[in-house]
């Protein structure tokens, strides 16, 4: 009786999470399929298959000037974003203060907050310190929600860090910015990495902190959404949203295989991850 239950516990557990993954997915899986129609419209069934519109994506003077203002501003939200989480990360897990988990607390808090009160929050206070709406003040918003994200990484990487190796290079002499420069960051360095995929795909992707805060240069995500307003740019929408979706998801691939060969590595020489 007893393993009949455990079955048909585990039937519904297995039926539940492919539905589940199904529900999710199913509706990105159109995305390429319909980007390689030759009909401009989505619709089954499909009236034969080209390459057509992404070989039209490198014509597109706006498109190339939307990329190339997401990877500049993706390069930097992430850099700035993993430098504060290294910092904040060391300074969580290494020392004990007054007030330590509600400082924790509030870094996560963009987290579960409604990214559109943050939004016209940081709009409200750019505007009261005289910034002019630009690529700078997205850099800033999106800074803003990629830290509780480094941090979740990073604080699994300083717990993990096996602190007599600091202890010992203090005891050879050296100092202690030597010692988390040469010991420290290199031992942190697939954590360190892997904020730095994470903290991109999701500046990447990110819409409304940008749909608020950028000026006249637009993000991919902001330029996406003004070629909806058009039926005859959504062939070019759907092949340009593909491309995303695939640089994504190779980007978190790669974070979480440098993540799991930390976790690898801890087990093994109690280094990196907890």
């Amino acid at each position: 009786m007893t393993a009949m239950r455990r079955f048909f516990a585990g039937g519904w557990l297995t039926a539940y999470a492919f539905l589940y993954i199904v529900f999710l997915y199913l509706p990105v899986i159109f995305l390429p399929i319909f980007s390689i129609n030759t009909a401009p419209t989505p619709k089954f069934p499909l009236t034969g298959y080209t390459l057509k519109w992404y070989e039209d994506l490198p014509k597109t003077p706006a498109l190339l000037d939307a990329a190339w203002n997401s990877l500049i501003v993706g390069v930097s939200a992430s850099v700035l974003a993993t430098l504060l989480g290294i910092l904040a990360a060391r300074s969580i897990t290494r020392y004990r203060y007054p007030g330590r988990r509600t400082i924790n607390g509030l870094i996560m808090a963009p987290l579960v907050l409604p990214e559109i009160i943050l939004a016209i929050s940081m709009l409200l206070v750019m505007l009261q310190l005289g910034l002019s709406l630009s690529l700078f003040t997205v850099v800033l918003g999106h800074v803003l929600i990629c830290i509780p994200y480094s941090m979740t990484v990073l604080t699994a990487g300083f717990e993990g860090f096996d602190r007599s190796l600091e202890e010992a290079s203090a005891d050879l002499g050296e100092s202690a910015f030597g010692t988390f420069r040469r010991v420290t960051l290199p031992m942190v360095a697939p954590a360190i990495i892997s904020s730095l995929l994470v903290c991109f795909t999701i500046s990447l992707d990110e819409f409304v902190i940008a749909f608020f805060l950028t000026g006249t240069e637009t993000t991919l995500p902001i330029y996406i959404w003004g070629q909806l307003r058009f039926a005859a740019k959504l062939p070019g929408v759907l092949a340009l949203g593909t491309l995303l979706l695939v640089a994504s998801f190779v980007l978190m691939t790669v974070a979480e295989i440098l993540r799991r060969r930390a976790a690898r590595r801890t087990q093994n020489e109690g280094g990196l991850y907890a």
